[in-house]
């Protein structure tokens, strides 16, 4: 049962707020995703560590001050962190979330009215994610006719037989090895589209998301995969179909989940019917205009072709006719331009939205499916009219193996690496990293950039064997990290450092923790070790669990 209180704010001036989210876990347990909502809206999404036998602790410190309008009402808290404990699973969640309210000389340009896109059921105590596909992320809305900015965010996940869309196949290809291995179809692609009233007004590429016991658990322990402890949203400036959507009426508001269905002969095209299954909400973030004005404007001129697919597949066949290998790749790009005439208090003037993003994927499976590698890579920008733009680059490779031993055991062992850099000019909905920093470490640096470039990457190997029998299984594993934070004053200049980290972890301890703020460092070694003689735990997965493919 979800977590459900009521919110009162606090009695006194805030213009930021912050949140504290501290968990303690011991004994057995996997990934789970955790969703909070303020009454249907959806204010944070995370997912947990991995916890160990001896106990674990997490702190996870995030911004908030985007929702500034929803905290300074009354509101229903709904904390969805589902669990199972039974003789397996053993690892129960003890969390604590706190809230901090302050005033700071920097408030953040918050939205005056922020309206939920989602399944609505908090009058039932429940979370209101929708489930896409089996039901229609749709709901219509009715907007202030007063506004002078909107922007939409898309919050998405893929679970169940889509955790892993990254490393699925061409639906032509997943019976190639025969039944004994499963293969997840629809293409390693998939799209993120907002429709308003049928028109497309934008869509996300998203980020592969590792949650922690994905692929080899000992990957994550304690280092945990890229945003896994709150995971990013996605944001459209809407700003050009304000002159439809202020006219008083209802409008539709509309989230598509889509990949690729081919025809096994090199031809494909866009499907929304996927996998199951992926956690989806968003939110309009309104910015309204006096009281007494009222948007109007021209219709908004929209270009989005369908994006470009080249897609490629072959196999290999032994002597006995079976197959021995399967190749396969995509690539993917689309461009999209949306622009109109909108008239406020402030007059006449032209907004706009672009996206330009690309997708490839070179996948190679051998050894009836057991085996697999894939390289792949998402670049886009995006640009609105107002000054802000984002460029992104989300790189990604993972090898992997898996062997079934006798008795029920089996083992993986893969090789990761994965990264994810952006650059990000002016804000729309959510503040940047350099915004929500302490600029308290290094008095005498500006506050005041135009922009943010942030950095991370890791690379690891892991083990894991799997004892049935035993309800239990084993791993080992080294993951390095690294990640930056600069400012950018001038795009033309070079930027400014604010915050570098690099950290290695190796079964369960930090072996090298360097840290810098503004030019300072400091180097550490921490300790998180399992007693000599003590074998390191997991609980049971499958196969399919881990990878998004296998037999079990």
């Amino acid at each position: 049962m979800p977590f459900v209180r009521d919110y009162v704010p606090p009695e006194c001036d805030f213009n930021r707020v912050t949140i504290n989210f501290t968990v303690t876990s011991a004994g057995r347990q996997y990934d789970r995703l955790a969703l909070m909502f303020f009454n249907d809206t959806e204010i944070f999404r995370t997912s947990t560590a991995e916890p160990t036998q001896n106990g674990i602790i997490w702190t996870y410190i995030k911004d908030m001050s985007n929702y500034l309008t929803l905290f300074k009402s009354p509101q229903k808290i709904i904390f969805d962190l589902g669990n199972l404990v039974d003789d397996t699973y053993t690892g129960a969640w003890n969390t604590t979330l706190t809230a901090s309210f302050f005033t700071a000389e920097d408030g953040f340009d918050a939205a005056d009215v922020i309206i939920p896109v989602s399944a609505r059921q908090s009058a039932s105590d429940k979370p209101s994610g929708f489930v896409v596909p089996d039901t229609k992320a749709i709901n219509p809305l009715t907007l202030p006719q007063n506004v002078k900015k909107a922007v939409f965010s898309i919050s998405a996940c893929g679970q169940a037989a889509e955790e892993f869309w990254w490393a699925n196949v061409l639906s032509s290809d997943t019976t190639v090895f025969g039944n004994e291995t499963t293969l997840y179809g629809y293409s390693p692609f998939r799209e993120l589209q907002l429709y308003i009233d049928g028109m497309l007004a934008g869509v996300a590429w998203p980020f592969p998301v590792i949650f922690t016991g994905g692929v080899v658990p000992g990957f994550w322990r304690p280092v945990v995969g890229i945003d896994a402890f709150d995971l990013q949203e996605d944001e459209v400036d809407i700003s050009a179909f304000l002159p439809i959507l202020c006219d008083g009426k209802e409008h539709s508001f509309e989230i598509r989940v889509a990949g690729i269905d081919d025809d096994g002969r090199g031809n494909g095209n866009l499907t929304d019917t996927v996998g199951s299954n992926w956690v989806v909400t968003g939110k309009v973030f309104v910015w309204l205009d006096s009281s007494d004005s009222v948007t109007t404007g021209t219709v908004p001129t929209i270009s989005a072709q369908e994006p470009s697919l080249d897609l490629s597949s072959s196999v290999q066949k032994g002597g006995n006719g079976s197959v021995t290998s399967l190749d396969y790749s995509v690539k993917a790009a689309r461009k999209l331009a949306i622009s109109s005439t909108i008239e406020t208090s402030a007059g006449s003037k032209t907004v706009t939205w672009q996206q330009d993003l690309t997708f490839w994927i070179d996948g190679h499976l051998t050894n009836g499916g057991n085996d697999q590698s894939t390289s792949q890579e998402t670049t886009g920008k995006d640009v609105s009219f107002d000054g802000y733009s984002k460029s992104y680059d989300y790189p990604l490779w993972v090898i992997s193996s898996y062997k079934v031993l006798s008795g029920g055991n089996f083992t993986i062992d893969a090789k990761m690496g994965r990264g994810k850099y952006v650059q990000r000019l002016g804000d729309l909905a959510f503040p940047s990293a350099a915004e929500t920093y302490d600029y308290a470490r290094f008095p005498g640096y500006a506050t005041s950039f135009m922009g943010t470039q942030t950095n991370n990457f890791q690379n690891g190997t892991a083990s894991y064997l799997s004892a049935p029998a035993l309800k239990r299984s084993f791993g080992s594993g080294k993951t390095e990290q690294l990640y930056s934070l600069s400012g950018i004053v001038d795009p033309a200049e070079s930027n400014v450092d604010l915050y570098r980290r690099h950290i290695v972890a190796q079964n369960d301890s930090i072996i090298y923790d360097q840290e810098s703020f503004a030019g300072g460092s400091q180097i550490t070694q921490k300790s998180y070790a399992t007693p000599r003689g003590e074998t390191r735990t997991y609980a049971k997965h499958g196969i399919k669990e881990l990878l998004g493919r296998g037999p079990l």
